[in-house]
């Protein structure tokens, strides 16, 4: 388990490991969630990113049929 320090700018760095570990860039937004007096940090991804990971889904019955 990795930890940081918040500075006196209210400022955490994110080690190293766990930035290479889930890919994450300078620059990228993260969502702040805070549930049960815990704090999550949720990286934000590109829609660009998300092309494709639905690929192969089976879609029958997926809705309710039309009934007229």
């Amino acid at each position: 388990m990795a930890t940081t320090t918040i500075s006196s700018k209210y400022q955490v760095v994110i080690p190293k490991d766990v930035r290479e570990k889930l890919h994450l860039k300078s620059g990228q937004k993260m969502t702040v969630v805070v549930k049960g007096g815990l704090l999550y940090l949720i990286p934000e991804k590109p829609l660009e990113a998300l092309r494709g990971f639905l690929k192969g889904m089976n879609i029958k019955d997926l809705r309710e049929d039309e009934e007229r």
